[in-house]
C-alpha cells in the first residue's frame, strides 16, 4: 500500500498540483515531445510521493489527456513527470478480423509496471506515439506477456496479456524505462500519418510496406 509518510515529496505534491491548476477545467495536459529530457530518463518507482487526492486528479487529467489526444495509452513522463505511471485503455473496434487482435482493454492504471515474454512469438505493426506526432514505424514486440503492475492503492496485480492489448503495455512500460517505440523500429517504416492512411494502412499487415519502403518483417 502508498502513502508511507517517509516517501511524501510535499515540494513535489505541490508542483503537481500546480501543474494541475494551469490544466484548467478540462483538465488537459501538455504532451512532451521527443528532445525533452524526461522522456529519456529511468523514471522513479512511485512509492506515495504524492497525497491521495493529487495522485488521483494527476490520474484523471491523465486519462483526459489521453482520450482527448486521442491515444491508447499515456506515460507520466510524457506530461513531464519522471514517475513510473501510466494510463492505458482501449476498445474493440468494428473490424472483427483485424490481425493485430484488438481486444477491449478498460480503463486501467498501472504503476510501477513490467513484464516479462511468454514464449517466442512476436508481431509486428505500424505504432505511433503521443510524444513523436504526426509520424508512425513498424516495431516488432512480444505477442504475449505476463504484465505486472500495482493499482492507484498499491495493490499487486499479475495479469496475461495477449495482442495489441500486450503492445499497448509493452509500449507505456517501455516509456518508465527511457525508451521510445522508435528506438527498435524498423526505421525504414518510418511514415508520416498522412503517407500512413494513403499507402498503408489498407492492411495493418505491413507486407506492402515491407517490400516497397525496403525492410523486413
Amino acid at each position: 500500500m502508498f502513502g508511507r509518510k517517509a516517501a511524501f515529496d510535499a515540494d513535489f505534491d505541490h508542483r503537481v498540483e500546480s501543474m494541475l491548476a494551469e490544466a484548467g477545467k478540462e483538465e488537459l495536459l501538455p504532451i512532451v515531445q521527443m528532445g525533452e529530457p524526461v522522456l529519456r530518463q529511468q523514471a522513479r518507482p512511485y512509492k506515495g510521493q504524492l497525497a491521495a487526492k493529487t495522485l488521483n486528479r494527476l490520474l484523471k487529467a491523465m486519462r483526459a489527456t489521453m482520450l482527448e489526444a486521442p491515444g491508447v495509452g499515456l506515460a507520466a513522463p510524457q506530461v513531464g513527470l519522471g514517475l513510473a505511471i501510466a494510463v492505458i485503455e482501449d476498445h474493440v473496434r468494428e473490424d472483427e478480423d483485424d490481425p493485430r487482435q484488438i481486444d477491449e482493454l478498460p480503463f486501467r492504471v498501472i504503476i510501477n509496471p513490467s513484464y516479462e515474454p511468454i514464449g517466442q512469438e512476436t508481431a509486428a505493426f505500424y505504432e505511433g506515439c503521443l510524444s513523436l506526432e504526426g509520424f508512425q514505424a513498424v516495431r516488432r514486440r512480444w505477442l504475449d506477456i505476463t504484465a505486472s503492475w500495482e493499482d492507484r492503492s498499491g495493490r499487486k496485480h499479475r495479469q496475461h496479456m495477449h495482442g495489441w492489448p500486450a503492445r499497448i503495455f509493452q509500449h507505456e512500460t517501455d516509456h518508465l524505462s527511457g525508451e521510445v517505440y522508435i528506438d527498435k523500429a524498423e526505421i525504414r517504416s518510418l511514415s508520416s500519418d498522412d503517407n500512413l492512411s494513403e499507402y498503408w494502412a489498407y492492411d495493418p499487415v505491413p507486407t506492402e510496406a515491407a517490400r516497397e519502403l525496403g525492410f523486413t518483417i
